[in-house]
């Protein structure tokens, strides 16, 4: 089922301002779940996650995985 979420319902900010996923996440074809740490300038499948944060995100959940269509 395709939705619209903000950022920070998958993501989340670590007190060391590391960014990690809340869930299995997949986009551009590489998938990350929690554990996996990133900040600005680190790409997932071609796009700067970290720059994006606070903003909607078309996304698909597929049993455990939510993929990411589009940033709005």
């Amino acid at each position: 089922m395709e939705r619209i979420v903000n950022f920070w319902e998958i993501f989340r900010q670590n007190p060391d301002g590391g960014i990690e996923p809340t869930r299995v996440v997949r986009i551009g074809g590489v998938q990350m779940g929690p554990g996996v740490v990133f900040g600005p300038g680190v790409s997932f499948g071609g796009v700067n996650l970290a720059q994006y944060a606070g903003r909607s995100l078309r996304i698909q959940e597929d049993q455990e995985i939510i993929t990411i269509l589009g940033i709005l």
